[in-house]
């Protein structure tokens, strides 16, 4: 993700806001049930502070842009400066459930960086992924912010089926907001420059337009498989048995 957007995203912007409630109501359960919670991308720690004040748990952190880990907002979860690939023996099998927060839309190969990152989740351990959804709402936005892909649930289906995962729960969100996307991409035909094109897609400008985001955010049921800007899902390891099934 870009520098840029880290110094405009906080706990307070609509958008992170929307996508924690979203996680309690898919997986608050499985937060509560976890001992050992980690976030690969951890940024500046929105989710991991977030998790601290709702669930009074630790997520330790893992992210390679020293830039936003300066920034990290948490204030008892560790962070480290570490990539996924390297595979620390150390970490091996370690976590019950993994945060991987817009993250894999910026991945080539997603087989080999999901493969990583199994190898540090615990037997049946869980992986809760979010990422843009849609390619039809594709724009300036997406290449400034290093997106390689957008994700329809068969998509992220795949991809999982790919490393021998499979899709244990799935929601689109983000669906009263999908006008926005669409105003956007035309509007971002005109901005130039990677730090200008981040701030005019993700800065709502003003607290009140985001106060009034918020509540319009709001405005769908979850799960949903409709459409939305994002899709947010629980991956976990497919079992022989599955497989005969």
């Amino acid at each position: 993700m870009a520098d840029r957007w880290f110094e405009l995203a906080s706990t307070e912007h609509f958008w992170i806001q929307r996508r924690f409630d979203v996680l309690r109501s898919l997986a608050g359960d499985l937060i509560l049930a976890s001992r050992e919670i980690a976030e690969f991308g951890c940024g500046n720690g929105l989710v991991q502070r977030q998790v601290e004040v709702a669930f009074d748990k630790a997520v330790t952190g893992f992210d390679l842009n020293e830039y936003a880990l300066k920034k990290n907002l948490s204030e008892k979860s560790p962070v480290c400066c570490y990539d996924v690939l390297q595979m620390n023996e150390e970490l091996r099998g370690k976590f019950d459930l993994i945060f991987l927060f817009d993250v894999l839309e910026h991945i080539e190969d997603e087989v080999g960086f999901l493969k990583a990152l199994a190898f540090h989740l615990a037997e049946k351990g869980k992986v809760i992924v979010n990422v843009p959804a849609g390619m039809w709402a594709y724009s300036a936005y997406d290449t400034a912010a290093g997106h390689l892909r957008r994700y329809v649930g068969k998509s992220l289906e795949q991809a999982a089926v790919r490393n021998r995962w499979r899709v244990r729960g799935w929601t689109y969100w983000g669906l009263p907001l999908a006008p926005t996307l669409v105003l956007r991409k035309v509007w971002l035909m005109g901005i130039r420059g990677e730090d200008n094109i981040i701030k005019s897609g993700f800065d709502p400008g003003s607290k009140w337009l985001n106060r009034a985001m918020a509540l319009l955010s709001k405005c769908e049921k979850i799960p949903q498989k409709l459409l939305g800007t994002s899709l947010m899902a629980i991956l976990e390891e497919q079992r022989e048995t599955d497989e005969v099934g």
